[in-house]
């Protein structure tokens, strides 16, 4: 338990503000719960975004969500009004596919895709086969006398992500191929409960799907997504700064922030997402970002604009406040 006041999360407010914006090169953003609620785009991010681009700050986008690809993504984010280049997002099906090759998993292995599209296509990419996916969402096992269950004898590697087409099939070869293929690789996008699936509501997360094989094959994954740090090391290439220059944004204290803790970077903590005020302040709560920001602030939601000159511009992303100071008449 956190005792010493001095290491308790700081309100986000004016001056705080201003200290993070000049103390920072790249901001680091999650997705859902700080830049969108499902297909909804958060209130203030568009401004926030271009006002951050316009003073010369880096950015990447990380999320754990591993059901689209980086060109996925890419296209989610035009459809709501902001262009963003594939190679500033880095999502964790993407950081599955680049594990696979830091290791030198070999070509001729196949991987077994215990999630959505955008992991088959990440893995494609990298130049694996992939296995599973969607389509293994329509399949229904029969449960009968003298029936046995067939699996790819060479599959190296099962990747398990968010699925919304998780079924008996899936749980079944995920763990013939984890327990009975030699060296089978158990390799997690992230362990998150829940998330924002939509814009009214949480839903289960990916580790729900992880908590299942972990059950049948009573091994423990590999995880390549936050809070691990694996996909720290690309953004440092990425952006060529210490990571003390960098900021994590995020709205989960387990993945979000402990994400850019473990690498030294300053946090900031939105509660447009998982994390309530009360999750934040409870005393058992030991993960402390530096910095957060109360779900209502009530200050001018005017509309950035990029020529004007005001003494301060206010801009929200996730219901956080970003702000910069400026001379009257500079």
């Amino acid at each position: 338990m956190l005792n010493d006041e001095t290491m308790k999360a700081k309100f986000l407010s004016h001056g705080h503000a201003k200290e993070l914006f000049d103390s920072i090169e790249a901001f680091i953003f999650d997705c859902d719960g700080v830049i969108w609620k499902g297909d909804t785009l958060i209130d203030g991010v568009s401004q926030t975004l271009e006002m951050l681009r316009s003073k010369g700050k880096k950015l990447a986008f990380v999320t754990n969500n591993s059901t689209k690809s980086r060109r996925q993504y890419a296209k989610k984010f035009h459809s709501l009004g902001i262009s963003v280049p594939e190679d500033e997002i880095f999502c964790s099906s993407f950081a599955a596919s680049m594990y696979l090759k830091s290791i030198n998993f070999p070509q001729d292995k196949k991987v077994y895709a215990f999630g959505e599209e955008g992991m088959l296509e990440e893995l494609e990419l990298a130049g694996y086969t992939g296995l599973g996916g969607p389509e293994d969402g329509k399949k229904v096992v029969e449960l009968k006398a003298n029936s046995l269950f067939e699996h790819d004898k060479s599959v190296g590697a099962v990747v398990v992500g968010l699925d919304q087409y998780i079924n008996y099939y899936k749980l079944q070869y995920a763990t013939l191929c984890i327990r009975e293929n030699p060296g089978c690789l158990f390799i997690a996008t992230n362990r998150d409960a829940v998330g924002n699936m939509t814009d009214l509501q949480e839903w289960p997360g990916a580790g729900c799907m992880v908590a299942a094989v972990c059950g049948s094959t009573e091994k423990e994954p590999i995880v390549v997504g936050k809070p691990s740090t694996f996909m720290m090391e690309f953004l440092l290439k990425k952006f060529n700064v210490t990571s003390s220059r960098m900021c994590m944004v995020g709205d989960r204290l387990d993945t979000d922030i402990l994400f850019g803790q473990s690498a030294g970077c300053k946090t900031l903590l939105v509660l447009s997402g998982v994390t309530t005020q009360s999750i934040l302040q409870d005393p058992s709560n030991e993960i402390q970002p530096d910095y957060y920001t109360e779900i209502q602030i009530q200050a001018e939601k005017t509309g950035f604009k990029p020529k004007e000159t005001k003494v301060f511009n206010i801009v929200f992303v996730g219901n956080a406040m970003l702000c910069e100071i400026h001379r009257c008449g500079s």
